[in-house]
């Protein structure tokens, strides 16, 4: 949004030579293909047909600055100016392609409609002002190109990634969101929320002091929190197990442990004991439940199974705590 206080040193658009135009879609052209490329490379292991599509798109984008580079030598000679998107004022950016590495393979294809949408524009005001017939009917021809019937990257998905095989992909991208973010959330927020009861409600039933089991309950989900994110980290860099970044996983680990923690230590803040303690164990049933949905829907695993899993072993463990603290 402040990116227009900052352009004072760049070219406008409209002061652009027929030259300088040609310049800047041969080197945007360039610095599309790479981008592709990266694409291409971040995706081949995982998503080789997806790949695939980058691969062709990158080829396509090479092919239309051999045409812009063929033209500009007719018209202007071998020297071509160095002038970038960066250096005209408005000019659309592209993002570093190493953001796409945190990114979902259906938002890289979007990433790529909309670099064609961009190119599109710019193609067609380029042609737009240029006086010289050759030039532009060559930039007229590319914007139509990059703004075909269907977007390149929508038909290069439908020759190299059929139905079947984007059913695949889809398929192995949500594993890898699984195994990356919800099982070791997962496993948090279950340690988070069943490992803290005991120590949260003995302290509260022994003490019958809110302000005191509030300071255990948020130690003792901070700490669990801590300890759960760098044991995750720690034990699986993610290369050979497909799991993921280790630094991703760690996170979504120490951060649903913590979460599931405070859930039952925060309504400790109230001061009246006895609501507290209502709230306490309303919102203990309304976790155990939420990680017996979680495991349904993302583990596959039969409610029987997760019920009793979750739901028979927090209550337990939550008895457990009752009767030690009421001793």
């Amino acid at each position: 949004m402040f990116a227009p206080l900052f352009s004072f040193g760049k070219r406008s658009f409209e002061t652009l030579s027929e030259q300088e135009v040609l310049a800047l879609a041969i080197s945007s052209e360039e610095d599309d293909a790479r981008i592709y490329l990266a694409y291409a490379g971040m995706l081949r292991d995982d998503f080789p047909h997806s790949a695939r599509i980058f691969d062709d798109m990158a080829e396509e984008e090479n092919t239309h600055r051999a045409r812009l580079i063929e033209l500009h030598q007719k018209k202007f000679g071998d020297r071509i100016p160095l002038i970038r998107r960066e250096h005209v004022r408005g000019y659309y950016d592209r993002k570093p392609d190493w953001l796409a590495r945190n990114l979902p393979l259906d938002r890289i294809r979007a990433e790529a409609e909309n670099m064609e949408s961009q190119a599109h524009r710019f193609y067609l005001a380029a042609a737009a002002r240029s006086s010289d017939a050759e030039t532009r009917k060559l930039l007229g021809d590319l914007a139509v190109q990059e703004k075909a019937h269907e977007s390149l990257a929508r038909r290069l998905a439908e020759t190299h990634a059929p139905e079947d095989v984007a059913r695949e992909e889809e398929s192995t991208e949500r594993k890898r969101f699984i195994l990356t973010y919800v099982q070791p959330g997962l496993a948090g927020l279950m340690d988070g929320s069943v490992s803290t009861l005991a120590p949260i409600f003995a302290t509260a039933f022994a003490t019958q002091d809110t302000a005191t089991t509030f300071i255990v309950g948020l130690s003792a989900s901070v700490g669990a929190g801590i300890s759960m994110g760098f044991t995750e980290a720690a034990h699986d860099d993610g290369v050979l197990s497909g799991r993921g970044s280790p630094v991703k996983r760690g996170l979504a680990s120490g951060i649903m442990t913590t979460i599931g923690g405070l859930g039952h230590a925060l309504p400790y803040l109230i001061p009246h004991f006895g609501t507290a303690t209502t709230v306490a164990i309303a919102v203990v049933f309304v976790e155990l439940w939420a990680i017996a949905w979680i495991q349904n829907h993302w583990m596959e695993t039969p409610w029987s199974r997760a019920i009793i899993q979750v739901v028979l072993g927090g209550a337990l463990v939550f008895a457990a705590g009752m009767l030690i603290g009421s001793v």
